[in-house]
Formats: C-alpha cells, sequence, structure tokens
C-alpha cells in the first residue's frame, strides 16, 4: 500500500503543476533576483528544500495527531476520507470539480501572520534565507497543499504521513525549479491537458479502489490487530491440539 500511496502522492504534487505556477512561481523567480551564479543555485535549492521540510513537518505532526486517537471506527473513518480525498483532488486537478478550494478559504487567517514574517526575509541574500523563505511559504493557503495534508493524515503515522507529504513535494519540484531557473519549456509540458488527465484519472481510480477495499474489510477493520491475531492464534492451537489428541 505504502508504494502505491507514494507514488499517488508524487502524482498530486507533480498534477498540480498549474497551479502551483499560479501560486507559488512569483515568489520562486523572485528569490533569484540579485543574485547570480552559484549564490543563485544555493539560495534557490535552500528555499525548496525549505518548503518541503516544511510539508513533511506538518503531515508528520497531522499524523501523529490521528495516530494519537486509536480507535477502530476512527481508523475506518479516516481510510473512507482518504479515499474521497484522492478522488476529490483527482476531480479537481482535472477541473471537473472546484470543492477543494473551500479549503484554501479556512487557511488565510493562518497564512496572514505568516505572510507578514515572509517578507521580511526579502530580498533574500544568503541561503538561509531562502530556506527559512521556504519554511514559510509552506503555510500558504493553497488548496492542493492542504487537500495533500489532510489525506497524508489518514495514515495514523509520524513517519509515514511525513513520507506521503515528502513524496508530494517532490512531486512539485519540476514545475517549481522550472520556474526558477526559467525553463519554459518544462512548464508547458506540465501544464498539458492530457497529463493532467492521466493523474487524476489515475488518483480517482485509486480512490475509488482504496474505498472499495475499506468496505470489502470492513468486518476486519473494525477489530483492533491484537484481537484478530489473538483470535488467529487460539484457532491455530486449537487445531494443533486436535491432531495431538484426536477423538475415539
Amino acid at each position: 500500500m505504502i508504494s502505491n500511496d507514494l507514488l499517488a502522492a508524487v502524482g498530486i504534487g507533480l498534477a498540480g503543476a498549474g497551479h502551483c505556477l499560479g501560486m507559488c512561481g512569483g515568489i520562486a523567480a523572485a528569490i533569484n533576483l540579485g543574485n547570480g551564479g552559484e549564490k543563485r543555485g544555493a539560495v534557490t535549492v535552500a528555499y525548496h528544500v525549505g518548503r518541503i521540510s516544511s510539508y513533511a513537518a506538518l503531515g508528520a505532526l497531522l499524523g501523529a495527531l490521528a495516530g494519537s486517537i486509536n480507535v477502530a471506527q476512527w481508523t475506518m473513518v479516516l481510510r473512507y476520507i482518504a479515499a474521497l480525498l484522492l478522488i476529490g483532488m483527482g476531480l479537481s486537478i482535472a477541473d471537473w470539480w472546484r470543492g477543494m478550494s473551500v479549503l484554501e478559504k479556512l487557511g488565510a487567517k493562518i497564512w496572514k501572520p505568516v505572510q507578514r514574517l515572509s517578507s521580511k526575509l526579502l530580498p533574500v541574500r544568503h541561503w538561509f534565507q531562502g530556506y527559512l523563505l521556504g519554511l514559510c511559504w509552506g503555510l500558504m493557503p493553497c488548496g492542493l497543499i492542504y487537500s495533500a495534508l489532510a489525506w497524508s493524515a489518514t495514515a495514523q503515522d509520524v513517519a509515514r504521513s511525513g513520507l506521503l507529504m515528502l513524496a508530494f513535494g517532490i512531486g512539485t519540484l519540476p514545475a517549481m525549479l522550472s520556474t526558477s531557473f526559467g525553463a519554459s519549456g518544462v512548464q508547458t509540458f506540465l501544464r498539458r491537458r492530457g497529463l493532467k488527465l492521466f493523474i487524476a484519472v489515475f488518483l480517482i481510480l485509486s480512490g475509488i479502489w482504496s474505498f472499495a477495499m475499506t468496505w470489502n474489510h470492513g468486518g476486519h477493520l473494525n477489530r483492533p490487530i491484537s484481537t484478530t491475531v489473538q483470535e488467529h492464534s487460539m484457532d491455530s492451537s486449537k487445531m494443533q491440539h486436535s491432531k495431538e489428541h484426536p477423538r475415539h
């Protein structure tokens, strides 16, 4: 499951190229103003490392919070939410539904103080400034980011949720790096409708499959793993006892 989830996470970041370029393209290009050569490269890399670090840290935090609620029924609910979010993100990426934009409005209030802090880091003159700016920019009110965060939290695990958001951040790199270094050809490719539709359909099908699997195995998922293992152990013991002491 984790390999499929990682592919989905990278796909979400990659397919959101148009959204990323519209919301973050300006700042990604602006951080290099006044810098050149090796310094420009260091500042750019530091900015993107900071941005992805912010995603991974937020994912790990939400995964820990979700994992702290150790209730079997809650796990079922989270798995259904994860499946629906995958479907929703696929529909949003394909421009068939705009419901995910609601998340951006919810995060606008959180972003305002962070935006004031990030403005003090401009113009960027040092790689560490670029890293701090990336950390701040990872908190911006973006429906794509918030959707990915909500989805990653359903893993209910610090490492796994953080890893999913790390994969998501890596998926955004082609679009963002192409902006930072002026690679217009890469931007054109990433904006292609066919690529977006391919990844969107992949996400929708993944969500449908995940929903169906959760539904089909609902009886097992409603019980704690320890209980299930104990029952299997008891059954095995009974079978072994019957073999050793057959009834006459």
